[in-house]
């Protein structure tokens, strides 16, 4: 664990999203970390990169609140979205996520991650180009145009769970 974990796994917490210790068993597709029904487990012995922990809880924030209940990884995890836009808008709500928390962004987006694109993610969310933003604003849980609302621009969110449809 490093010094982010704890602060990662209070921030999932109490958002919403149940994130809990556990002695995993079965092969994960992230070491150390599943989704069952909704609930994010983490074994601190098989975990290589607690920030991992974040980006899932992305995958899990941008469902549907009916959605969110049920989800487990790896086969049920994008809910009413394409596995590509689910990808991008839990990249994004990773973002969003750390600068609110103050984490530094390789903790999160780590060589290891991300098909060893965590650097130009990192260099692209730096200089503005924000990845997925745009369907967080579409879900209602931030803004990307200063006409809508200036003070709640991304990466500032107004929603960290996706609201229930209207």
């Amino acid at each position: 664990m490093n010094d982010h974990t704890d602060t990662i796994i209070n921030f999932i917490s109490q958002i919403g999203i149940p994130c809990m210790p556990a002695t995993l068993t079965n092969d994960t597709f992230l070491p150390g970390i599943d989704i069952r029904n909704g609930t994010i487990w983490y074994d601190n012995e098989k975990m290589k990169h607690p920030g991992d922990l974040l980006h899932e809880a992305g995958h899990v924030a941008v469902l549907l609140p009916e959605d969110r209940k049920t989800v487990s990884s790896p086969d049920n995890i994008n809910g009413d979205l394409q596995a590509g836009g689910s990808e991008m808008a839990a990249i994004a709500w990773s973002w969003a996520a750390l600068k609110y928390l103050n984490i530094p962004p390789e903790i999160i987006f780590h060589a290891d991650g991300y098909k060893s694109g965590g650097a130009d993610l990192i260099r692209n969310f730096t200089n503005g180009q924000y990845l997925g933003h745009h369907l967080l604003a579409w879900m209602g849980m931030t803004y990307i145009s200063e006409q809508e609302h200036s003070e709640k621009l991304y990466p500032a969110m107004t929603h960290w769970l996706r609201p229930a449809r209207p």
